[in-house]
C-alpha cells in the first residue's frame, strides 16, 4: 500500500474475530494499516465519529448510520444457528420467568442487547424492566431474572452455566425467522472509500486472505488461542466452527430482516431498495453498488 498515512482499521477485543485477524501479521498486512483494538461498542463509536477510516460495526450502529457508511462485503460476524457467545443467561427456564422480570443488559454490543429485547418482548412476551451493568456473570445477576451477555464472558457461561439457564440467542433468532444472525459488519466510511477507494480493496482482500489463511490453519489458530484462553482446544475448535465470517445473500436476507423488525426499538436510516449499500471494488469510480443483483462473497 502507498499511503502518508495508514487506513485506521478497527480490531474487535474479543476471542470470535480471531480468525479475522490471524493472516494479517503472517501476510506482512499489519504493516500496512493503523490497528485500533477495542470493544464493540467503542470501536463502532470510532468508525461514526471518524476516529477509524474502515473497521467492524455493531449491526444497530451501521444501520443507524447506514447514510454515512458503505459495507466491505468481507469480514462479518455472524452464525447460522448457536453462536454460544450471544446469550440470555437466566436463573429459573425460560417459561417461569415472571411477566416483568428484571433483566440486566451485560454486554458491550447494542446488537446482542436489542437481540435479546426483542425475542424476550416480541417472541416470548415479556415487559422486562431493564438495567445496565459490567459484562460479567455475578454482576450481571445481581438481583436480576436475566442477562444478555456475549463474547468471551458469554461463552465461559455456555460451557460453565453453575446451575443457570443459558439461551443462544442466535440459535432463538434461527428458530424464529429460519435466517442466519448478523452480529458486526465491517464498514468504510463513506468520504474515505470515495477519496481512498485503492486503499479500502487492498485492506478488504487483506483481511479475505486473513480469513482464509485462519480456515487452512485452523488447529494453529485454536492452539494458540488454547495457550492464553480459558477453554480447552476442543471447545475452541467448535467455537470457530460455528462462526461465519462472510456475506452470502442469506446472511443478508438475515440482516435485513433483523433491520425490519428492529425498527421499531431503536432509530435507524432505512436501507436502500436492493441494498444495503457497499463499497465497490470495480477499480477507479469508487461509486457504492447494491448488493442486489451481485454475488458479495467471494
Amino acid at each position: 500500500m502507498n499511503t502518508a498515512r495508514r487506513p485506521r482499521v478497527g480490531h474487535i477485543a474479543f476471542l470470535n474475530c480471531l480468525p479475522i485477524y490471524w493472516g494479517l501479521a503472517r501476510t506482512g498486512a499489519l504493516l500496512d494499516i493503523d490497528l485500533h483494538r477495542a470493544p464493540p461498542d467503542e470501536l463502532s463509536r470510532r468508525l461514526v465519529a471518524g476516529d477509524l477510516d474502515i473497521g467492524p460495526i455493531t449491526l444497530v450502529e451501521y444501520l443507524r448510520h447506514a447514510d454515512d457508511l458503505l459495507l466491505v462485503p468481507d469480514p462479518a460476524v455472524a452464525a447460522d444457528g448457536p453462536v454460544l457467545s450471544v446469550n440470555l443467561i437466566t436463573r429459573t427456564p425460560l417459561a417461569d420467568l415472571p411477566a416483568a422480570p428484571r433483566v440486566s443488559l451485560a454486554s458491550t454490543s447494542r446488537t446482542g442487547v436489542l437481540l435479546g429485547r426483542m425475542l424476550l418482548e416480541d417472541r416470548y412476551g415479556r415487559k422486562p424492566v431493564y438495567t445496565v451493568t459490567e459484562p460479567d456473570l455475578d454482576t450481571a445477576l445481581d438481583g436480576a431474572d436475566a442477562a444478555v451477555l456475549i463474547g468471551d464472558e458469554a461463552l465461559r457461561v455456555h460451557h460453565d452455566p453453575q446451575g443457570h439457564h443459558v439461551l443462544d440467542l442466535a440459535a432463538e433468532w434461527r428458530d424464529w425467522t429460519g435466517l442466519p444472525m448478523v452480529f458486526a459488519v465491517w464498514a468504510v466510511r463513506r468520504e474515505y472509500a470515495e477519496a481512498h477507494p485503492g486503499l479500502v480493496k487492498d485492506v478488504h482482500l487483506a483481511f479475505c486472505e486473513s480469513v482464509r489463511r485462519s480456515r487452512e490453519e485452523i488447529d494453529e489458530v485454536v492452539a494458540s488461542a488454547a495457550r492464553w484462553e480459558p477453554f480447552p482446544p476442543a471447545a475452541l475448535a467448535e467455537y470457530f466452527e460455528r462462526l461465519q465470517f462472510g456475506l452470502s445473500e442469506r446472511h443478508l436476507a438475515g440482516l435485513r430482516e433483523f433491520a425490519s423488525r428492529a425498527s421499531r426499538y431503536t432509530e435507524m436510516a432505512p436501507l436502500p431498495e436492493g441494498g444495503p449499500e457497499f463499497f465497490a471494488d470495480l477499480g477507479e469510480a469508487g461509486e457504492p453498488e447494491t448488493a442486489s443483483g451481485r454475488d458479495v462473497r467471494r
